[in-house]
């Protein structure tokens, strides 16, 4: 046996941190001023990896006092057998929410360190299915003016980016006028996306399906609560045709995708690696959605989520969110910018490519 094969996991440190955002955020059912991400360091060796989830500082606490413990000590290559050490030892305090997120940052580091053991690129190790991640700028905040509006989504459409993404629902008496705005911004050859976050009825949702399709929308993400099913497929089936319903970014387990597929809810899944339980539980997702039929479509943190992308057959595109790649370009030495509306992972890396730049971290750690 080599000295990799028994690579063992010395230590796990983690660093929760708090960053205001350029500007109010708020969308149609949710309003926030600051982001926390939290931070893990998975060491073996002189190797260490990298991973992260967008939750709570409570997040952090969990990784401390639980997770650490049950992955130190194993082998740095068996990272499913570490995913499933820490899903079984969270079982009573429920898989969904925090529970996830804390495995998902640890899972995510534990894979960039494997990477790293073997020198390679994140997605050399799983193998990939293609060379670049297509992407859709993401922001179009409901707490913008016209100008902030117009100004993120036709810079982006400008910089080749050739699908760009807003948020809806605050105030449905506008939101038509709006998207017209968002489509005067991007010119006729941009696809528009719209995302209500859940905040609109079922009829309200039909309605404004139709009115959005005069100006070309052609997603329409969580047009009523994803909790809402029976509401999601009734959308689906009634939507104009070339407007996909998406939902998923909520799903913390494979029972929650499943519900969610078996209800013929969406025309593309979404899952979010930083909720799902991480890289392992997101390749799980991919696979079942496969199994259906579905493209697959990643949901914020693009730095995390590039390589995993990159490795899944059904693949659609990576959600390039305003709030989260500025996190991530101030946090991390080593983040890509879209060529041609794609990120290409760097393959000269090893892992995914991200470095800690901790001066920043220090300055933003809770």
């Amino acid at each position: 046996m080599t000295s990799l094969e028994k690579a063992a996991i010395d230590a796990i440190k983690v660093t929760a941190c708090t960053i205001p955002t350029d500007f109010p955020e708020s969308d149609g059912s949710y309003t926030w001023d600051k982001t926390t991400i939290v931070l893990v360091e998975a060491h073996a060796g002189h190797r260490c990896g990298l991973g992260y989830t967008y939750a709570d500082e409570a997040t952090a606490h969990l990784i401390q006092r639980l997770l650490a413990g049950i992955v130190t000590g194993q082998n740095a290559l068996d990272v499913p057998g570490c995913w499933r050490a820490m899903v079984a030892a969270i079982r009573n305090l429920g898989r969904p929410g925090i529970s996830s997120m804390a495995i998902a940052a640890v899972d995510a580091a534990l894979w960039d360190l494997k990477a790293r053991l073997f020198d390679v690129a994140l997605v050399t190790l799983l193998g990939a299915s293609r060379e670049c991640a297509p992407v859709y700028g993401s922001g179009g905040f409901t707490s913008y003016s016209r100008e902030q509006l117009q100004r993120q989504l036709g810079d982006w459409a400008a910089q080749g980016i050739p699908r760009v993404k807003m948020k809806i629902g605050r105030e449905p008496d506008h939101d038509i006028e709006r998207v017209r705005e968002a489509r005067e911004a991007i010119g006729p050859h941009c696809a528009l996306f719209v995302d209500a976050n859940g905040a609109y009825s079922r009829k309200q949702a039909l309605a404004q399906a139709e009115r959005f399709t005069e100006q070309g929308v052609s997603w329409f993400e969580e047009p009523v609560s994803s909790d809402d099913l029976a509401g999601l497929r009734l959308i689906r089936d009634r939507a104009p045709a070339g407007m996909d319903i998406a939902a998923g970014e909520y799903g913390y387990d494979l029972w929650y995708f499943r519900r969610m597929l078996d209800a013929g809810a969406v025309d593309v899944l979404q899952a979010d690696a930083t909720r799902c339980a991480g890289i392992t539980g997101f390749l799980r997702v991919a696979a079942l959605c496969e199994a259906h039929g579905l493209p697959l479509s990643s949901h914020c943190g693009p730095a995390l989520h590039v390589h995993a992308c990159c490795a899944v057959p059904n693949f659609r595109h990576m959600e390039y969110f305003h709030d989260h790649v500025r996190i991530e370009h101030l946090l991390f030495d080593g983040v890509l910018t879209p060529h041609k509306g794609a990120l290409y992972p760097d393959r000269s890396r090893p892992g995914m490519g991200l470095e800690l730049k901790r001066a920043d971290v220090a300055r933003y750690a809770i």
